[in-house]
């Protein structure tokens, strides 16, 4: 296949907060470059993912889910990562969940651009038990907006992706393919450890504790095939440090294992990681903590 033949974009990814971008673009890249909880929200950067087939190459951006509720200085800056992952793109995917439509979808919608080929991946497919209910809810979106493609897909049992992605790679223009076939993101591994740390902690806190937390690397150094990770958990409040390190520090050394598990799975080797919880008040609303959480 020439180069002419061959074909290559950058794709965005985006919907409003817990329709399953995350979990989409895990899928589609085929390893986990982006963190997912059942809680939204929990992307907070502008994460790209890389899908490579000998006849196309797609760079996903997946994006924060766009929002009007917690209100801070960090929100407002994730609301502006979405608006700026739409510019200078060749396609987008905008992800929905299957039978819910709602004003906020509607105002996303309103920010994406008409000259852009839109794909609508309705997700959790597998989650309507009268598919034939599937129908008539597209026809009905489809009235909202004309869109290139509409493919049903569940993202968390990898139903239909495949067809997802096909559809994509039609819809970008003819190039050679911009990283190395063997490349599966653009993010550090500096960055992904702090991710994984994040992701635990979502995973294990309550519903609103996850939103006064952030995850800072303090020491990242290998040595041979080995990570000697140091990472500081950032709170806001005393009674938050409390809850995060548990019992005889029983929940802190459950994040701590199941981020060293997946980031030994990703990065290929061992890894030493050491947590520990500081408060730091008002975090969220600190332009220069959030400069150095890369969050800008």
């Amino acid at each position: 296949m020439t180069d002419a033949a061959h074909r290559c974009g950058v794709v965005s990814i985006v919907g409003r907060p817990n329709v399953g971008k995350s979990t989409l673009l895990n899928r589609m890249v085929g390893e986990k470059v982006s963190i997912t909880s059942r809680k939204p929200q929990t992307t907070r950067h502008r994460i790209t993912g890389i899908r490579t087939t000998p006849e196309a190459q797609l760079v996903f951006v997946d994006t924060p889910g766009f929002q009007t509720e917690h209100r801070t200085t960090l929100n407002r800056i994730m609301n502006r990562t979405v608006r700026q992952a739409l510019e200078d793109v060749d396609a987008i995917v905008w992800v929905i969940e299957a039978m819910k439509f709602d004003q906020r979808d509607k105002a996303l919608l309103q920010l994406l651009p008409a000259e852009r080929p839109l794909v609508l991946a309705m997700n959790k497919v597998d989650h309507v038990k009268d598919k034939r209910a599937l129908l008539p809810f597209i026809e009905e979106i489809s009235r909202v907006r004309e869109f290139a493609a509409v493919v049903p897909v569940s993202a968390a049992r990898g139903d239909n992706v495949d067809a997802l992605v096909g559809e994509l790679v039609r819809h970008v223009p003819e190039a050679p393919r911009m990283y190395d076939e063997d490349e599966i993101t653009t993010l550090p591994e500096r960055f992904l450890a702090a991710e994984l740390v994040r992701e635990k902690l979502f995973r294990l806190l309550g519903d609103e504790l996850p939103y006064a937390v952030a995850v800072e690397i303090e020491k990242f150094e290998m040595e041979g095939n080995l990570r000697r990770i140091h990472a500081g958990i950032l709170v806001d409040k005393n009674t938050q440090k409390a809850i995060i390190i548990g019992r005889q520090g029983e929940k802190l050394k459950a994040v701590g294992t199941g981020a060293r598990k997946d980031m030994e799975r990703l990065f290929g080797g061992k890894v030493f990681l050491e947590l520990w919880v500081r408060v730091r008040s008002g975090w969220a609303d600190d332009q220069a903590a959030l400069k150095r959480l890369g969050i800008e």
